[in-house]
């Protein structure tokens, strides 16, 4: 009996499949496309989409534990729907899902709504799952880097009300703990929401200032202005994406992306140690640039 990673090509799947495979766990690696992604030793291969029913029977096949990550596209609800439907009638009964942080509360983001959708089905069918819920990733600074060296700028929409920032790394850590402890499990555990994001609360103004101190010179915080985001997503994503994008920014702005009391240590805790913080992963970018 095996972990299949889903998403195994992507930021967040990839990590996985590389966390698992570290500590030795039989892993299968669900991708679209044959050698997409550069893959461990030993980790297998599945090709597989999830619309396509036929093939994620297959895949499922043999499988003790489930890690379920579908990215933000039109078919994100039913992908992820049927996948546990099927997942269920495979007798999969260890599942981490990753969801987002406040997909109760955004009600008008699409793809936060969409997940707090599979959440309900996790919910209401009592399936014995782990749903993580993580903050904006501070890896998505990495898209703007050349903005903020080029033009002196920092050009995320934060607002001021604070975003816990979780490093994609420490996401994919808590992800694989989760994994091997409901897999190690005898019988499937209590469900679990955890939300999981970074030690620090940050607005467009300190995330400047964090720049600013690695480049050392000045970097602007460039405002709160959603048309003029949304225009400049658009042009390198789809327009129904550039909206959802939109729609999520103004919610922080509105209500920000901070981690509840406690949820710091218990991630620590899960971890053995401290998470990862905005200012390195920023100096880190600036060593290696």
């Amino acid at each position: 009996m095996s972990i299949l990673v889903t998403g195994a090509a992507g930021t967040i799947g990839s990590l996985v499949v590389q966390g698992l495979s570290r500590q030795g766990a039989a892993v299968k690696a669900l991708v679209r496309r044959a050698g997409r992604a550069p893959l461990p030793t030993g980790v297998q291969e599945v090709v597989a989409d999830l619309t396509d029913v036929a093939s994620m029977r297959s895949a499922l096949s043999g499988v003790r534990t489930l890690f379920l990550l579908n990215a933000v596209n039109p078919d994100e609800v039913t992908q992820a729907l049927q996948t546990l439907s099927l997942a269920r009638e495979a007798g999969i009964e260890r599942i981490v899902y990753l969801s987002v942080i406040h997909a109760d509360r955004f009600v008008d983001v699409p793809h936060f709504t969409g997940k707090f959708t599979v959440e309900r089905m996790i919910d209401t069918l009592d399936l014995p799952a782990t749903i993580l819920r993580p903050a904006y990733f501070m890896q998505n600074d990495l898209q703007v880097k050349p903005v903020i060296e080029g033009y002196g700028v920092y050009p995320m929409p934060l607002g001021s009300a604070g975003v816990s920032m979780v490093d994609t790394r420490d996401l994919a850590d808590v992800a694989v703990a989760e994994l091997l402890r409901r897999d190690a499990a005898a019988t499937p555990q209590p469900r679990l929401r955890l939300d999981v994001v970074g030690p620090d609360s940050l607005t467009g103004e300190s995330a400047a200032a964090i720049w600013s101190a690695a480049l050392q010179r000045t970097i602007q915080f460039g405002g709160n202005d959603l048309q003029a985001f949304e225009a400049q997503l658009a042009t390198a994503v789809p327009g129904w994406m550039a909206y959802d994008m939109r729609l999520m920014m103004g919610r922080i702005q509105q209500h920000g992306m901070i981690a509840e009391p406690g949820t710091v240590q218990t991630l620590e805790a899960l971890l053995g140690r401290p998470l990862r913080r905005y200012a390195a992963l920023v100096q880190e970018l600036v060593t290696t640039s």
